[in-house]
């Protein structure tokens, strides 16, 4: 059987309660899913109330079939009308679209998307391929086109997006974090679950900023597994850790 994880990571800006990223993940009614994430400008409240903007219409769009390239657009037009242009949202949309049997990557960031396939049996490890093509933020410019990349949907692929927590770590200490190498050296990760990974690569990041993150931080990873130990009903399962701090 064929199951897709999704795990997510984040960490909100040192000395800020909260995280200007959102991420949330919808259902396609036509089969699959689609998960949106959205770094705010600035940090703290205030960006999260224009991550949550660009999020919520994205997600509504989605549940009601909107294909992705138009709910980018349309989120970077609901965010440019509600604000004035005066404020920007990065966005990263990937979806698993089971009428298509496609893997859809559609970004208005600077931070790329990696992706690892199986390797070849002759191959030493795992190859990851970077979408990192130029692309407009939403919410500022008249037009902000969308880049767009799609492929089949095959078992045994990993794709790992970030918000620029994760780009910019360490920049303040003179570090730079190459997250390429970070991911390759947890190949042995990509056999178990998602959210292993998930935590590694914020760890990383995390340790670049000596745990004072200058930013949110926030990693994605979607694993598209073949796991034929599983039998019987398909069971949907989603498990969230949520801290609140102290009552």
């Amino acid at each position: 059987m064929v199951v897709v994880e999704v795990a997510v990571a984040k960490a909100s800006k040192y000395a800020m309660r909260e995280s200007g990223d959102s991420v949330e993940v919808v259902e396609r009614p036509r089969g699959g899913l689609s998960i949106v994430m959205v770094d705010g400008q600035r940090s703290g409240r205030s960006a999260k109330a224009i991550s949550n903007l660009a999020v919520r219409k994205a997600i509504s769009l989605l549940a009601e079939g909107v294909r992705d390239g138009a709910v980018a657009r349309a989120a970077h037009d609901y965010l440019r009308t509600e604000r004035g242009g005066q404020v920007s949202a990065e966005l990263t949309l990937i979806s698993i679209d089971l009428e298509t049997k496609t893997i859809v990557v559609t970004r208005n960031s600077q931070c790329p998307v990696l992706v690892a396939e199986t390797p070849a049996p002759a191959a030493p490890a795992y190859t990851w391929r970077a979408l990192d093509a130029p692309a407009e933020v939403v919410g500022v410019h008249n037009r902000a086109r969308p880049v767009i990349a799609e492929w089949p949907l095959t078992p045994a692929q990993t794709l790992v997006a970030f918000t620029d927590g994760v780009l910019h770590a360490g920049e303040r200490r003179g570090r730079t974090l190459d997250v390429r190498a970070v991911l390759e050296q947890q190949a042995a990760r990509l056999a178990g679950p998602a959210q292993e990974l998930a935590d590694a690569l914020l760890a990383e990041a995390l340790a670049a900023d000596d745990g004072r993150p200058g930013d949110d931080t926030t990693v994605v990873v979607v694993r598209v597994a073949d796991r034929p130990d599983l039998e019987g009903p398909e069971v949907r399962r989603m498990a969230v850790t949520f801290p609140i701090g102290y009552l």
